[in-house]
């Protein structure tokens, strides 16, 4: 037990660590190349970039004010375990936007410049984040809570649907075409390094993940009906403690792993994961995770979910 705490706690020093410095690197990027600029590169902080521009409002505080509802109703939707690393990176993330201005000078010379820098920086700063299951909150809590109601619509396509709103926006709000091109540029420099660090540079291989855990059953319905990504149950025994049971093994795309995460966690914060690199992941059950020919993937649960009713 002794050893147990020690392990999360330093889980806990390292979580902290990974989110004081990728806070601190996104907080630069807001403060001397995104918001000097005009530039709402989506989501809430987005949204509070204009605001700041057009009232004057902090950008931090302004991006955890409107992050509460959302942590209040996850909270509610997905429990303390879900919610708690993402409510700890974004009040850090806030603080330091809020602290950080003024600190360090403005940059406003080349555009070109402008772009690249701020647009790795806000990826760099996210990506350390991401890296220990936290998110700056924002688009990312609505597409869950909007996934939770709607399961077959998928995030990714809700993710970029409101950054699209939010860039759109900016552009009546700053009153020019350069700001949201320039936003769209950021955006996709950000995503780009995000990848690069979280599943390096290999664009073509995928991830096989061998999970074991004590919810197998609803990790996989969540896997296949939430992620639509197949998952196989392998027979498998501990070899120090002689137990029996399932190990589940599911080949995603790398895009797809930080997602694969938090469902799992979500569900068993103490499930074992091991991941490795799938260099080329080919045939059938393998689709587009959109892709008509899927079908209803959640069938099987509800099939058997169906054979378990009329047995009682």
């Amino acid at each position: 037990m002794e050893k147990r705490v020690h392990i999360k706690g330093k889980v806990f020093t390292a979580d902290l660590l990974l989110f004081l410095a990728g806070s601190f690197i996104f907080a630069i990027a807001v403060n001397c190349f995104i918001s000097p600029n005009n530039i709402a590169p989506g989501g809430l902080t987005g949204i509070a970039t204009m605001l700041n521009y057009m009232f004057g409002l902090p950008i931090g505080t302004m991006a955890l004010i409107m992050n509460i509802p959302l942590f209040i109703l996850a909270f509610f939707s997905f429990g303390f375990a879900f919610i708690i690393k993402t409510v700890v990176a974004t009040v850090i993330s806030s603080i330091l936007i809020d602290i950080t201005e003024g600190m360090f000078p403005a940059y406003q010379g080349d555009p070109l410049i402008t772009i690249v820098f701020g647009g790795a920086l806000y990826g760099v700063g996210l990506a350390l984040i991401l890296m220990r299951g936290g998110t700056t909150g924002g688009t990312d809590l609505v597409a869950n809570l909007i996934s939770k109601r709607f399961p077959h619509i998928p995030m990714a396509k809700m993710i970029l649907l409101t950054n699209i709103v939010v860039v759109v926006c900016s552009g009546f709000v700053y009153d020019n075409l350069e700001s949201p091109l320039y936003a769209v540029i950021v955006i996709f420099i950000e995503s780009k390094v995000i990848d690069v660090i979280l599943y390096g540079t290999s664009v073509a291989t995928g991830k096989m993940l061998f999970i074991v855990s004590k919810e197998n059953e609803r990790i996989a319905k969540e896997i296949l009906c939430r992620l639509r990504r197949g998952v196989t149950a392998l027979k498998a025994r501990g070899v120090y403690t002689g137990r029996e049971g399932e190990m589940l093994v599911c080949a995603v795309h790398r895009p797809e792993v930080t997602k694969l995460y938090h469902l799992i966690y979500k569900i068993d914060p103490d499930a074992f994961i091991i991941v490795g690199d799938a260099g080329q992941i080919r045939g059938a059950g393998f689709m587009p995770n959109d892709d008509p020919a899927n079908g209803d993937v959640c069938l099987p649960f509800r099939r058997r979910n169906r054979e378990k009713e009329q047995t009682n």
